[in-house]
């Protein structure tokens, strides 16, 4: 991709999420059982928390919420929502970093450094698609 929408920060999301239970689970538990067990062990520190990118987006005035609260104003827009995020997170927090700029490129908005590297969003349209009624199956 040349950018990422909506969607795939979601798809981002849900992977950082399960990223994180894995590792929690099979190196931060495993780890405890272990020392529990007098098994000998020295710590490894995988350096795998997730925890910083997982706020950025869930927490209040994470991405999540500053969208939701844009959605709710009728004068908002794509620039409005974009430098909320700039004033809430540029320079305060290391996962949050504004897109590198390349030639040919389409533009991307912002960038995320996920598990897996980093990541840039193009957030064009991201008001209207988070404004779309919730199916009423999926209730």
């Amino acid at each position: 991709f040349d950018f990422n929408t909506f969607e795939q920060l979601c798809i981002n999301f849900t992977n950082e999420k399960l990223q994180q239970f894995f590792n929690h689970h099979m190196f931060v538990l495993e780890q405890e059982e272990y020392k529990k067990e007098g098994i000998d062990w020295e710590f490894i520190d995988f350096g795998m928390d997730l925890q910083a990118c997982i706020e950025l987006i869930e927490k209040p005035m994470g991405i999540m919420s500053i969208l939701e609260e844009e959605c709710m104003f009728p004068k908002a827009s794509d620039q409005t929502f974009k430098a909320k995020l700039y004033d809430n997170h540029l320079g305060k927090n290391p996962t949050f970093q504004k897109p590198r700029i390349v030639k040919g490129r389409p533009e991307a908005h912002f960038a995320l450094v996920h598990y897996a590297g980093t990541v840039d969003y193009n957030i064009s349209n991201w008001l209207v698609k988070n404004k779309d009624p919730l199916n009423e199956t999926v209730v």
